[in-house]
């Protein structure tokens, strides 16, 4: 069987010739007729969505998504592609939560909608009685071998828990504080980020996770280190106007905070992404999106990086960076000559007498309508 070390390089060789699935299904395939795996029982449920990410795995090219449904995994429930309706699809799910309960995977899209007990969302009819979208995630993903959460509503929350977020949405990590739910973010998510992740359960299990539970393997570098206009940046040379083929930066590009190999990925069969047609990245895989990410097409004049450092287009260029260096350069030395640096080296080795307490703010955002003046 194709060991972890080959997936990982066949996932940015992939990328790169644009046929990533199609170089994993072979080995796939045959270890599945070896019996050195089975394969994975998928369910999808789909909550407060647009259904965009299903359109977006429709729009995969090779393997076809027949190839998809019945020769490498099998998709047993996803009222948007079964041709069965009603009573005896939802039969299918429920067979499935019986008889197969740590088995299956569940997929799941969408977000969570917790207003007034999720009611503004159902997702089956269960003993004459509406079951919620919210419920039947939770009752599914405790009996689930692995949760998968898919797009950015279902990962973070996305556009409809968006301020006010008048219905409570949030991200499915959020209602299963239980288990650990893998996000394969963005808005939609691309189609070989969702099988590459179901790929590695079936063959590896879980993938190696960042921080925010996506898998390293598609969310490890920013969209910037990877973009064909990064010397464009590097060189202070940014567009002043949408279309244009500088860097964006200026116009709202948020490359540099956002986690994603678009660039070398591409979308519709490697054809093209959004920097691709001269059009800025909205941040839509990160955390926070829309709102942190907005206004769209404006520059934030100072954007904060991950770790707590921060950078502006003002500072960047080579002869601001230069300067940069000389003055980390002379601080250094000066800390060395007045014994500054020896001091703090020997202090940061002393075992502090308290630990430092992070105390977590929560933010609530609440609706209320306007009052009439009358």
């Amino acid at each position: 069987m194709l060991n972890r070390r080959k997936f990982l390089k066949l996932v940015v060789k992939g990328a790169i010739l644009g046929n990533f699935i199609s170089l994993v299904t072979p080995e796939l395939e045959k270890a599945l007729a070896q019996g050195e795996i089975k394969k994975l029982p998928i369910v999808m449920v789909e909550t407060g969505t647009c259904t965009g990410d299903s359109i977006s795995l429709d729009n995969i090219w090779s393997p076809t998504l027949s190839d998809v449904f019945t020769n490498i995994t099998e998709w047993r429930y996803d009222w948007t592609m079964m041709q069965s309706q009603g009573e005896l699809a939802y039969n299918v799910l429920l067979e499935t939560e019986k008889n197969r309960a740590h088995e299956f995977v569940l997929l799941v899209q969408g977000a969570m909608i917790r207003r007034d007990g999720g009611h503004y969302n159902h997702a089956g009819l269960e003993n004459g009685q509406l079951v919620t979208g919210l419920d039947l995630v939770r009752r599914l993903g405790l009996k689930a071998k692995y949760v998968v959460a898919i797009g950015h509503c279902a990962t973070y929350g996305g556009p409809v828990a968006g301020y006010p977020n008048p219905t409570q949405c949030t991200g499915v990590q959020n209602i299963l504080p239980e288990r650990r739910v893998i996000n394969v973010s963005g808005c939609p998510a691309h189609p070989d980020w969702i099988m590459g992740t179901l790929l590695h359960l079936a063959l590896y299990g879980e993938p190696e996770l960042e921080k925010f539970g996506r898998p390293k393997m598609f969310y490890g570098e920013t969209i910037h280190n990877n973009c064909p206009r990064r010397r464009y940046y590097d060189q202070g040379i940014f567009a002043t106007d949408i279309g244009q083929k500088e860097c964006l930066y200026r116009v709202g590009c948020k490359g540099p905070v956002t986690y994603a190999d678009c660039p070398i990925r591409r979308w519709n069969d490697r054809y093209n992404w959004p920097i691709g047609c001269n059009s800025p990245c909205i941040g839509c895989t990160e955390p926070g999106f829309p709102d942190l990410m907005e206004p769209f097409t404006t520059h934030f004049p100072d954007i904060h990086f991950p770790g707590g450092s921060r950078a502006t287009t003002d500072r960047i260029g080579r002869g601001v960076l230069g300067l940069a260096a000389l003055g980390i350069g002379g601080y250094f030395l000066t800390s060395f000559y007045k014994g500054r640096l020896h001091r703090n080296v020997i202090r940061s080795t002393i075992k502090g007498k308290k630990k430092i307490r992070v105390r977590k703010v929560k933010v609530y955002h609440q609706y209320r309508p306007k009052e009439s003046k009358d």
